[in-house]
């Protein structure tokens, strides 16, 4: 069963944020806790890391601005 990787809420009033770069190449094998992503929003950029283990598929293009809960990619 594959994991979703979604846009998280990382602040109060976030409604969207922008999926600045892959850390990691489709294609990868993450690991749980590994850097997957970085995530700008108005107020910050962060690492996002990856919420399982396994491969990883990229469905979402970076530099391109997405709303919380949007699908960016899987891991299988």
């Amino acid at each position: 069963m594959a994991t979703e990787i979604l846009l998280p809420k990382v602040g109060f009033s976030m409604n969207e944020g922008t999926l600045a770069e892959w850390l990691a190449e489709d294609g990868a094998t993450v690991t749980a806790g590994q850097p997957l992503y970085l995530l700008e929003s108005d107020k910050s950029a962060q690492e996002i890391e990856a919420p399982a283990a396994g491969k990883l598929k990229i469905i979402a293009a970076a530099g391109e601005v997405y709303e919380v809960g949007t699908v960016l990619g899987e891991i299988e």
